[in-house]
């Protein structure tokens, strides 16, 4: 899809927002569908940029040692080393500088996260500690929308137990 486009469909998606902000049956929250016509991926890097993607994996990360399942998934030897992946492949999907392609190779990540057992608990329980990181970053609302409907979708194909 050329920008132009990208652009008129989003101005459309934002028109339908409005509106549905005005009835009162509406609850305020965007739909994964909404969410993701109102920007292209593209523009979740110019948004927040390099820097809003670090404060956001940095947040999570803080939290990994406390959680009685995470924290037992990632070593504590690993976990810088696993922060730099989710950061670096966080900018490259979302149309930053290319660097996870550059060292990893396509992203693979079911394949890359068979190793750990992933059940609906710890799905749920990385999906609260990115919650409380969302919060903590303060980062656009357009951006935490289209990001916590990407990581909700994406956290479900990862359970694998």
């Amino acid at each position: 899809m050329s920008r132009p486009d990208a652009n008129s469909q989003a101005s459309r998606a934002r028109e339908e927002y409005a509106r549905h902000t005005d009835r009162s049956t509406y609850h305020g929250s965007l739909d994964a569908r909404l969410a993701r016509a109102l920007m292209d991926e593209t523009a979740i890097y110019s948004m927040i940029g390099e820097e809003g993607f670090i404060r956001l994996v940095a947040a999570f990360y803080r939290q990994v040692p406390g959680d009685p399942i995470l924290g037992k998934m990632y070593p504590t030897g690993e976990l810088a080393a696993a922060e730099e992946r989710l950061r670096d492949f966080l900018i490259y999907r979302f149309g930053g500088p290319q660097r996870y392609i550059e060292q990893r190779g396509h992203p693979q990540l079911r394949a890359r996260h068979l190793p750990f057992r992933i059940d609906r608990a710890a799905r749920d329980n990385w999906m609260r500690l990115m919650n409380n990181a969302f919060t903590e970053t303060a980062l656009p609302a357009e951006a935490v929308q289209f990001l916590r409907a990407f990581f909700e979708q994406m956290s479900l194909f990862m359970i694998n137990h």
